[in-house]
This record gives structure tokens, C-alpha cells and sequence, in this order.
């Protein structure tokens, strides 16, 4: 199967000033707009399949400044967490909500009040990468590379089905703006590749074996491997 690059969108406004986006259209400040910038640097040179975004402008500017020139295909699926009346509000203030100590610890159980449960926003999000990781592979084959820009939360929630984790573990996983996380979905098992990376991506390119051929395993590396930099 493809190998997906998980973008994250750059800082907000929101994010500047610690206020709960959610689905309001919300845009990069002048930091979010550099860390794009930076993403397109290190995209150069990799071969993408698909662009696919979450339809928020936030998503599609960091889209627009990684990749000039780039109409992503639009999925819903990935887009933010429905945060129903707690969008727009403080976190510090936040904070003090009794349902917050509820998304830190039992997300799996939350629905947000107005808004959409956080079991939802996990299933839509990864039935959203998985249905584009089969298209890509059929379309391009196994060594594949494609970029989704989305979430904080949705991210997070992807890379915990690729763990295998309950999702009232996905807390645990940091998706900092305009990061990038690699998962290589295989027929039989996901690998987490990276998690969070702001470094190179070069490396992610399939090296060639013997007949020209990209290896395909599902088998993982016993004692680690040599890993893909070499």
C-alpha cells in the first residue's frame, strides 16, 4: 500500500492567541505562513500521488504555500473536530469545564455540547485516509507517496489506529503545526514511519531492489533495521 504524509496546517491566529479554532475559518498568521513556507522545502523533491485537504482555509493555505501551484482534491473526512459550543472560547477557560478532564482522559466518550463526538471525528477521519491510501495504490502502485493536510486531533487519531491504541490513549500523541507524520499502510499491518517530524523527507522515497522493483513487505525490521537514509 501507499506511504501517506499527515501535514498539519500551520499556526493560526488562534493558535497565537490559545483559542479553540474548531471549524470557523480561522487563517495562518504570519508564523503559520513561514512554517508552510519551510514544508515546501523539504517536499521538494518528493514525488506526491494526491494532495488531499480538509476543506478549512487554514488547511488549504498551508496546502497552497507547501505546494504552489497544488489544487488539493477537498474530503471532509478530514476535516477539524465539530467542537459545537466550545469553539471560539479561551483554553485557559476551557480548562476549568467539567468535560475537560473527560477529553484528557476518556476522549472516547465525549460528545461536544452542539457538536460532534470525538469517536465520530476518529472514524471519519481514518475511514477518509485509508479509502484515499487504496485509491492512490491503485491508481499509482504500492510505492506511492501522498500528502493529506488536516487536524491536530484527526492526526492524532490516525496515527492511534496505525498503533493499534484505544483512542482515550491518542492524548499521548503530539501533531505540532506544520509537522509531518509518515504512515506506510502494508496489507496487513500500518507503520508509524515518523511522528511530529519537522526534519528531512528525502529519505522517504522507495529505494530500488534488485529488477528495479520497490520492495513491498508487511513484515517488519527484526532489531530495527537500517532504516531509509542510506
Amino acid at each position: 500500500m501507499a506511504t501517506v504524509l499527515l501535514l498539519r496546517h500551520g499556526r493560526t491566529t488562534a493558535n497565537a492567541t490559545g483559542e479553540l479554532a474548531g471549524r470557523r475559518p480561522v487563517e495562518l498568521d504570519d508564523t503559520g505562513r513561514t512554517q508552510a513556507g519551510r514544508v515546501a522545502e523539504r517536499l521538494r523533491g518528493i514525488p506526491l500521488a494526491a494532495v488531499v485537504s480538509s476543506p478549512l482555509i487554514r488547511c488549504r493555505q498551508t496546502v497552497g504555500l507547501a505546494l504552489p501551484g497544488t489544487e488539493p482534491a477537498l474530503d471532509d473526512g478530514l476535516i477539524e473536530c465539530g467542537y459545537g459550543e466550545w469553539e471560539g472560547r479561551p483554553l485557559k477557560e476551557l480548562a476549568k469545564e467539567p468535560l475537560w478532564p473527560v477529553v484528557q482522559q476518556h476522549p472516547s466518550a465525549v460528545t461536544f455540547p452542539g457538536g460532534e463526538s470525538m469517536a465520530a471525528m476518529s472514524a471519519r477521519g481514518i475511514a477518509a485516509v485509508r479509502a484515499w491510501d487504496e485509491k492512490v495504490t491503485a491508481e499509482h502502485g504500492p510505492e506511492a507517496i501522498w500528502l493529506a493536510c488536516s487536524h491536530g486531533d484527526v492526526i492524532k487519531a490516525i496515527v492511534a489506529d496505525a498503533m493499534g491504541l484505544h483512542l482515550d490513549q491518542f492524548q499521548r500523541i503530539v501533531a505540532d503545526p506544520a509537522s509531518i507524520t509518515v504512515i506506510r499502510y502494508t496489507p496487513t499491518r500500518p507503520f508509524l514511519v515518523r511522528v511530529n517530524d519537522t526534519g528531512e523527507l528525502a529519505s522517504l522515497v522507495p529505494k530500488k531492489t534488485d529488477g528495479d522493483k520497490p520492495a513491498e513487505s508487511s513484515d517488519a525490521a527484526v532489531g530495527g533495521g537500517a532504516g531509509g537514509g542510506v
